[in-house]
């Protein structure tokens, strides 16, 4: 008894202490990304707008109708919004350590939760953006449609994996190669243009489209798409290879974050 009287009991609170970090470090990021104002919040939602009426102008004024369906404003939306979606976050993943330096000194802070804390806020912030935005677009222009939402949220899902696996391997790459965040903005420019937002891939004539196929934002837009238009049923999605690509790269990141972040974080 004696023995057992000088045990001392840990308090076993690890998920609950994370939590609280994560939901602090997101309040944090929400006051100094989006500001204290609703301002803030309100261009979240007009930049993804604009881009698209920038596109509906342009497109519209050189052809009657849009690739696929009427409205040229949801045909742009189904694309673009996936995609922005991915790089916004893969973005501003790749800034969580240099952003949270002078947090992660504290032991309760890791980096895994400056990482979830990032990835969840930005992840509600465009779902949000996107139900508004196509709201918007539902109730100004003369689009109708019948919303397949089974098959949006499993583009989401799609979307926000690739997401976490990129932005994950770019947050250790920016950490321990500063200029790789210009190295991969230059890298990414091109898929504004060949991730199908302008275009189906079926219309892709071979050999382009067995390249293009490799691009996993294709998989993405082509099953956004599937769920805003139900006559479309592409059958060149593949799952499991854009789990198998968020997955390496996810794992990847976070050992290599795992094993050499400190020893960046403290040079």
């Amino acid at each position: 008894m004696s023995d057992l009287s000088q045990v001392r009991l840990r308090p076993v609170q690890p998920r609950l202490s994370s939590g609280r970090a994560i939901t602090a470090l997101m309040l944090r990021e929400m006051s100094t990304t989006y500001g204290r104002s609703p301002g803030g919040y309100l261009w979240a939602v007009l930049e993804p707008a604009a881009g698209i009426a920038l596109l509906v102008a342009i497109f519209s004024a050189g052809f009657r109708s849009p690739p696929m369906g009427t409205s040229f404003a949801l045909f742009y939306a189904s694309g673009m919004l996936p995609f922005t979606m991915f790089n916004d976050i893969t973005n501003k993943m790749a800034q969580t350590i240099p952003f949270s330096r002078s947090l992660l000194e504290y032991p309760r802070v890791t980096f895994l939760d400056a990482l979830l804390a990032r990835y969840l806020l930005n992840a509600l912030t465009h779902l949000i953006v996107h139900s508004i935005v196509v709201g918007a677009i539902l109730l100004v222009t003369d689009a109708s449609t019948t919303f397949d939402f089974t098959s949006i949220v499993f583009a989401y899902v799609l979307a926000l994996s690739l997401a976490a696996g990129f932005g994950s391997l770019n947050a250790f790459l920016v950490l321990a190669y500063p200029l790789w965040q210009t190295i991969w903005s230059i890298l990414t420019r091109p898929l504004f243009l060949i991730s199908a937002i302008f275009f189906v891939f079926d219309d892709v004539p071979r050999p382009y489209s067995d390249f293009l196929w490799y691009n996993p934002l294709i998989h993405v837009v082509g099953q956004m798409r599937e769920g805003f238009y139900p006559f479309y049923s592409p059958n060149y999605i593949s799952p499991i290879y854009i789990f198998l690509v968020s997955g390496i790269t996810c794992i990847l990141g976070l050992f290599l974050l795992r094993r050499y972040h400190q020893d960046f974080l403290f040079r």
